[in-house]
């Protein structure tokens, strides 16, 4: 089994982990947010600050902080998910910058209409915060909900992608 490969880097919201396997990148986590691997199984992964694929991402995401970047080019690696949080994952990709989508509608969207709750849960397990936007998907009403990295992060976000205030979740069904 290869052990990804880190590199921590500053944002403006506050420090990144940034890890990658030989098939991509596995890993964007803020370093204070829920569902972050845990610090022993953290101590097993090398540091690498000279890995091509982490320096790639690192410049992207200082690119999309600084209003440079509104989409990301980097080999990903979804693989620590299981089949339902993949396609809940794949389909996050898909939402435009700028754009939100409700739990509800991401479950029509994947064809499983009643699992919307299960939608919830895999999107709070994102491995790849930012990258994947997850921070893109909000309540029934368009209310912000739950973001592991802090619900304040994720209006960061959006405000950032110039989502406009006060939020209200898409009708749009069409990824």
């Amino acid at each position: 089994m290869n052990l990804p490969e880190t590199h921590q880097i500053d944002s403006p919201l506050g420090p990144l982990l940034l890890a990658a396997t030989p098939q991509g990148l596995c890993g964007v986590w803020f370093s204070d947010q829920r569902h972050l691997p845990s610090p022993q199984l953290r101590a097993s992964w090398s540091s690498n600050p000279n890995h091509p694929l982490l320096r790639d991402a690192a410049a992207q995401l200082t690119a999309y902080f600084a209003g440079r970047l509104v989409s990301f080019d980097l080999p990903l690696d979804l693989s620590a998910g299981t089949a339902f949080q993949q396609s809940v994952w794949q389909a996050l990709l898909r939402i435009p910058t700028g754009q939100t989508l409700s739990y509800g509608a991401m479950a029509h969207f994947l064809n499983k209409p009643a699992a919307s709750r299960a939608v919830g849960t895999a999107v709070g397990r994102n491995p790849l915060s930012i990258v994947v936007p997850c921070h893109r998907v909000l309540g029934a009403a368009g209310q912000m909900t739950g973001y592991a990295g802090g619900v304040w992060r994720k209006q960061a976000l959006l405000t950032l992608e110039g989502h406009p205030m006060p939020l209200h979740s898409s009708n749009s069904r069409d990824l």
